[in-house]
């Protein structure tokens, strides 16, 4: 087993959540299209990756901690083959990083399955409890193998008879594949709050979090899983079952904003050209007297392209992102950190110098980074610095699949917008309005979640919610 522990890189974005896929496809190479759908589905996790696949009834998974390129080789592909494959990345938002929490996740209480889950389970600890009063102990401390035993040990006679009785059991947010011998059988929770979508390949069936995976594999979107829905895929091809119904759609808001890739298409938008809309009416909204346009790459790329196009300001690229790190494991320092080590951006004295600049990015968090970025482009000769962000301010945590930090350590927290840009020492600083988000992307705050922006929180009391940390609060687990 590798581990992997990356040098924290202060990050100033929400964290990625978790990515999803499951295949059925008999004749199929299923851990090579598990593996280049994962991926595609990098961005939403990065520490560590899993395939599971089935063949004659066996089901073999590896799993560990790491990128995807990082976890896999030719190798380790051969040696998982079958007709059918759940993969998943992961970053943790109940249970920590450790090893024992990669998924897919493995259990045997009954039937044996594996499992992938993107999102996070409210009432995690008071499932634990009652799983641990039957007798079933656990390996991790993730809410996805609570999910797991709870399927694994449930009586039913099929997975789908099973998953129909327990899924009114589980609160929170949940976009879950699960594999068992004979099918392979996707969910999600009543009010839609984490992604999930349908593709064919051929005449086969695949889902995953995003639409990317199927473009990478040369598989087809069919529609998103409906709220509350369970789909199957087995040798009789694709069934469906509407769950449960009734349940107010909150799908969240901040996927289309920074989550999701933007080639993906989300409930009718391309992602890309809805971020592009946020940016020509953060130009609506926050004009500016300015020279240049640019981003911060590449999550603002978008929205900058949409601010230049609306504004007719010229846009350069005055930021270098090094894409690299991420996975930097070697400790820069105190030569270098005293030298500014510029870990992350590389701004370019020859674009920005002397110009009134425009900096658009899609969100701030702690503002670390946005305040060195700000630093960075004075340095470089900027004669002004204008933030604008084309989403509104971050004031609350997610308590649904989510790290967004504390409450506490978010800039915009009891703070108003000329205080914020005091902070991040910028010229001026403006964020686009709840409403300009959803005139982007065609939908409103009635079928969404957007509790991290206003505070409104659809499943009730946050307060309720688990921490990240709960399970290991109260679990003890056994040395393997």
């Amino acid at each position: 087993m590798t581990t992997f522990e990356p040098v924290p890189t202060d990050r100033d974005k929400p964290r990625d959540e978790c990515g999803v896929f499951g295949v059925y496809a008999p004749g199929h190479d299923v851990s090579r299209l598990a593996y280049f759908a994962l991926y595609a589905l990098q961005h939403r996790g990065q520490e560590s990756a899993g395939i599971a696949t089935c063949e004659g009834g066996h089901i073999t998974t590896l799993r560990d901690s790491g990128l995807v390129s990082q976890v896999f080789d030719e190798e380790k592909l051969r040696a998982l083959y079958g007709d059918m494959a759940i993969g998943h990345v992961r970053y943790s938002t109940t249970g920590g990083g450790s090893w024992e929490n990669a998924q897919p996740i493995w259990r045997d209480d009954g039937r044996e399955v594996a499992l992938a889950h993107n999102g996070n389970l409210t009432n995690a600890v008071e499932l634990w409890g009652e799983l641990k009063e039957r007798g079933i102990d656990f390996r991790g401390t993730s809410d996805s193998e609570i999910m797991a035993a709870l399927l694994s040990s449930h009586g039913g006679k099929t997975i789908e008879d099973a998953v129909e009785q327990v899924m009114p059991r589980l609160e929170g947010a949940y976009s879950t594949v699960v594999m068992t011998k004979h099918a392979i059988v996707a969910f999600r929770d009543p009010h839609g709050i984490r992604p999930l979508s349908l593709g064919r390949l051929d005449d086969r069936f695949v889902v995953a979090s995003e639409s990317c995976a199927f473009d990478i594999i040369g598989a087809e979107l069919m529609r998103e899983v409906h709220p509350g829905e369970m789909v199957s895929l087995t040798e009789r091809g694709l069934e469906t079952r509407q769950v449960v119904r009734g349940v107010k759609r909150s799908s969240c808001v901040f996927e289309h904003i920074y989550f999701s890739r933007p080639d993906s298409r989300m409930e009718g938008n391309v992602l890309q050209q809805s971020r592009g809309r946020m940016g020509e009416i953060l130009w609506r909204e926050a004009p500016v007297d300015a020279d240049l346009v640019i981003a911060v790459p590449d999550s603002g790329n978008p929205a900058a392209a949409g601010f230049a196009r609306a504004s007719g300001l010229p846009r350069d690229d005055g930021l270098i992102k090094n894409r690299y790190v991420a996975r930097t494991f070697i400790q820069p320092g105190q030569e270098l950190r005293k030298h500014g080590l510029r870990l992350k951006f590389n701004p370019l004295p020859e674009i920005v110098a002397g110009k009134r600049i425009v900096v658009v990015d899609d969100s701030i968090v702690r503002g670390n980074t946005t305040r060195q970025i700000v630093g960075m482009l004075r340095k470089a000769g900027a004669r002004e610095v204008h933030m604008r962000i084309s989403a509104p301010p971050i004031r609350n945590p997610c308590h649904y699949g989510v790290d967004m930090s504390t409450r506490e350590e978010m800039i915009a927290h009891g703070r108003t917008i000329d205080e914020i840009a005091d902070e991040l020492d910028c010229d001026s600083l403006a964020y686009l309005s709840m409403e300009g988000v959803y005139e982007a992307i065609g939908g409103s705050p009635e079928d969404h979640c957007d509790a991290c922006f206003s505070g409104r929180y659809p499943l009730g009391d946050p307060e309720d919610a688990n921490g990240k940390f709960a399970l290991e609060d109260i679990a003890v687990i056994p040395a393997s």
